[in-house]
């Protein structure tokens, strides 16, 4: 009797596993946003995160005879990709992206999380860059 509960409780612990890491760690799908930074801000109660947005050209709604700004709110986890969008606001930006299933608390409030900068006011990145800048 106790080898089938061992049993069941490895499964068990296989398959809560396998679900969190779907769920969380899934990388469902990667692409590039680009648009104008509205705005970049380090905020949390506990886990402070970096967390952006990007108004993109064009309208979007979801119902319809509404207009909405097409937005793009994402989250940063590397702090040098950081220090470089806290001076970019207003200035037009193409970014690279994760997109995960659902969010987690420690890497930010968003599913988009931005791993790149590729361009700059239509320049590329490394043209910006300091010589002393990793």
């Amino acid at each position: 009797m106790k080898k089938y509960i061992r049993i069941g409780i490895l499964i068990t612990v296989i398959v809560v596993s396998i679900f969190f890491w779907w769920r969380y760690y899934f990388v469902f799908g990667e692409g590039v946003k680009a648009g104008e930074m509205n705005f970049f801000v380090k905020k949390g109660f506990v886990f402070k995160t970096y967390e952006g947005r990007l108004i993109q050209s064009g309208l979007k709604t979801t119902t319809i005879g509404a207009i909405q700004n097409n937005e793009f709110d994402f989250s940063v986890t590397n702090d040098s990709i950081a220090a470089i969008l806290e001076r970019c606001g207003g200035k037009s930006i193409e970014l690279r992206y994760n997109e995960y299933l659902h969010p987690i608390v420690w890497r930010g409030m968003s599913k988009y999380i931005v791993f790149e900068i590729i361009e700059i006011d239509n320049k590329p990145l490394k043209d910006q860059l300091p010589s002393n800048y990793n």
